[in-house]
């Protein structure tokens, strides 16, 4: 039984021997452009991907509506920061990177869609986005098989491990079977026996509530109820009164931004944070999201975010870029996409989608170590092989388009319903096969 054990002295980084899911999970049905593992090419029927025109253009479809919005801006940020440090280092293949912005939005709508025809009628190399799960699953089909790569710096959900991408979708975030087992670790570790569980019904929701419900129950708790629930419900007191019935010692919300109604249902109910553990998720854990609730209400409650802190200094980049920004959750893994993306064109001499493919893996280790488009551009350009590290960890691709290793930091809220994104009470990395 693979277990991730609590850092006993933070912020020591815990070392786990296989996290199971490349290797143990389904393979995926098209191989890597360029990869050594064994799963076997199929047949595509994408269109042919293009030559490239000599400038690579970067599309994004991140969320500027929709629940997860308050994404957008990190994210974003991060995407333009990389940008203007490209460009200020003499662009890619000598020209500067060009970019389209679009919106997500979410699942309630066709946004997303409608920006993905609008992108590839503009001929974009790559696609930075969906932060949404379900969203990206809603256009893979229709990215991929144009022949252009989709970069998802925030999608956690298993099922892209083995999803038909013709090779062309990779992601910074580390699926969710990582998250999960730290957050089911850690509601055990912190002395909770008894757990609910109310999470949103979609593939984010109920798969990470999977994985969270295996880990604590191997652990030794019990999930004494457990609720999969209509995001788009107008109110969740019978789903919360579920809860209520069972009187957990710890209750885990996983969901987007009508978390917000969910807990002032539970406050309604008298299931507060003071006398049940509360524990959210990447998709909830937010500065913004629960500014109305009194104060105190998150005070003590601890949430899971995938990733290495953004370290202050990167922040005040991305300040500099949006000096607006409250929130930086997958601002690093943005930025760090988009870095990758131009330095396997580099490497590639090429802007064309597959001929990027073909390097990312090759970019992202085995080389020389470096930090930044110029240092690892310059690697490159002297012939050498270059080894992107990135500011939201190693990165090191495996054969499915997913980083091998991943760090989970937690994090806790203060009295004034706000959690500090550049401290994480410890972190835990895994190893993730492949």
């Amino acid at each position: 039984m693979i277990r991730i054990f609590r850092a006993p002295v933070l912020p020591v980084v815990v070392s786990v021997a296989c996290v199971a899911l490349a290797a143990c999970s389904s393979p995926n049905t098209t191989a890597r452009p360029g990869a050594t593992g064994s799963a076997s090419i199929q047949p595509s029927s994408a269109p042919a991907a293009g030559r490239g025109d000599g400038t690579l253009t970067i599309g994004t479809v991140l969320p500027q509506t929709g629940s997860l919005a308050y994404l957008g801006p990190p994210e974003f940020a991060g995407v333009d920061l990389a940008l203007k440090e490209i460009n200020e280092a003499g662009g890619v293949l000598g020209k500067p990177v060009a970019k389209s912005d679009t919106d997500s939005g979410d699942t309630t709508t066709n946004i997303a869609s409608q920006s993905v025809d609008k992108l590839l009628s503009q001929k974009v190399d790559a696609i930075i986005g969906a932060a949404s799960s379900s969203v990206s699953e809603s256009i893979i089909d229709k990215i991929t098989r144009a022949g252009v790569v989709q970069f998802s710096p925030a999608n956690t959900s298993d099922k892209f491990t083995a999803i038909n991408d013709n090779g062309l979708y990779f992601r910074t975030a580390p699926p969710d079977k990582l998250q999960g087992r730290v957050l089911g670790d850690l509601v055990v570790a912190d002395g909770s026996d008894t757990v609910g569980i109310l999470a949103m019904q979609d593939s984010y929701g109920s798969g990470l509530a999977d994985q969270v419900t295996e880990t604590a129950q191997e652990a030794g708790a019990t999930i004494v109820e457990r609720v999969d629930y209509d995001p788009k419900a107008a109110e969740f007191s019978a789903d919360v009164s579920k809860i209520k019935a069972k009187n957990p010692k710890a209750i885990v919300l996983i969901g987007f931004d009508e978390t917000a109604k969910v807990v002032n249902e539970l406050v309604k109910q008298g299931l507060t944070a003071d006398k049940h553990k509360w524990y959210m998720v990447d998709g909830n854990m937010s500065n913004t999201n629960f500014v109305k609730a009194p104060k105190g209400t998150l005070k003590g409650v601890k949430g899971t975010l995938p990733g290495a802190a953004a370290p202050e200094a990167f922040q005040k980049r991305l300040l500099a870029v949006n000096a607006k920004l409250t929130e930086f959750t997958y601002a690093a893994e943005s930025y760090d996409a988009v870095n990758l993306i131009a330095l396997a064109a580099e490497a590639a001499k090429s802007d064309a989608g597959a001929d990027i493919a073909a390097k990312l893996i090759e970019v992202s280790k085995a080389g020389e170590k470096c930090t930044g488009f110029k240092a690892c551009a310059d690697l490159l350009k002297a012939g050498k092989d270059a080894d992107y590290e990135g500011v939201s960890g190693p990165v090191d691709f495996n054969d499915v388009g997913d980083p091998s290793v991943a760090t989970i930091g937690v994090y806790q809220y203060g009295a004034n319903n706000k959690f500090d994104a550049a401290k994480a009470l410890e972190y835990r990395r895994g190893a993730i096969a492949g």
